[in-house]
């Protein structure tokens, strides 16, 4: 193996690694039930800015003396200045923490809660920087891969949020579907590129226009939202040909009902309880982009 070949996806994971540690921030702040506005303060009511950089709020880092580190929350103490309870501990009694959110069902009315715990920086930056060091094995010195390596922290960031809260972002989904079509656009006029722009074009509206009749068929168990992230996944398989789209939509189905089964298996779920769909539709696409990226 040469030089170059070990040198590109070394330094295809260091950006992966630096990309998404930035993404903490972002997954906290878009991870709300639908319907919502996007986070704009901690659990503690300090206001968050930005959308890039660790989640961890500054405000009560400073004006805490040395709080009790806890993995439930953003901030390490509570609101009223008392430290957080330490696992094992009883909570001190009162009304719900702020870190929590209670929402209410369309059918039967059946409240739910959900914890919304601060999104770690490492499993985020490791996570990335595989997914990039892997694409830049596959697709190597070929004009893509700066198009591969710009789209994988959108596409992690998207199946994080949508794994905690079942939401897909519109000012994530819409952007990645275009950004994927624009990028590959100038990739089709530099030399020694492998695949199509066209065939992406195409693949994008088939592949969204495909989970549209889904969504219409079965509201239920299709989002919306993952008709508008089909549209950025067959951008980016479509590069690499229609066999690619379809290995890449399969693989998505599959690995969404391995996991759905796998549930049902040690029962944390039943047949009909609604999964997140995002990050296998995400993973699929990687499989196929692996896949296409090989063999083109």
């Amino acid at each position: 193996m040469t030089a170059l070949a070990l040198a590109l996806p070394a330094a295809a994971a260091l950006w992966g690694t630096a990309a998404g540690a930035l993404l903490p921030r972002a997954a906290y702040r878009f991870s709300v039930p639908a319907g919502e506005e996007w986070r704009k303060e901690c659990p503690a009511s300090h206001p968050i800015k930005g959308w890039l950089g660790r989640a961890h709020c500054g405000a009560c880092a400073t004006t805490r003396p040395a709080p009790t580190p806890t993995h439930s929350g953003v901030c390490a103490t509570a609101p009223d200045g008392e430290p957080a309870a330490a696992d094992g501990e009883d909570a001190p009694q009162g009304p719900p923490a702020p870190d929590r959110e209670s929402r209410t069902d369309g059918a039967g009315g059946n409240t739910r809660t959900a914890t919304t715990h601060e999104p770690a920086s490492v499993p985020l930056a490791l996570a990335t920087a595989l997914v990039c060091a892997a694409l830049a094995l596959a697709t190597g010195t070929r004009p893509e891969l700066a198009v591969w390596l710009l789209l994988t922290p959108v596409g992690v960031l998207l199946a994080v949020v949508d794994f905690r809260v079942q939401r897909l972002p519109d000012p994530l989904t819409l952007p990645f579907a275009a950004a994927a079509l624009a990028l590959l656009a100038v990739a089709a006029l530099l030399p020694e590129h492998a695949g199509h722009w066209l065939t992406s074009l195409y693949a994008a509206l088939a592949l969204g226009a495909a989970y549209f009749v889904l969504f219409l068929v079965n509201p239920g168990g299709m989002g919306f939202g993952d008709v508008k992230l089909a549209l950025g996944t067959g951008a980016v398989l479509g590069w690499y040909g229609w066999p690619t789209v379809l290995l890449g939509t399969f693989a998505g189905f599959l690995l969404g009902a391995l996991y759905g089964g796998a549930l049902v298996v040690v029962r944390r779920a039943g047949r009909k309880t609604a999964i997140a769909f995002g990050p296998f539709l995400i993973a699929g696409a990687f499989a196929g982009l692996l896949v296409g990226a090989y063999t083109a």
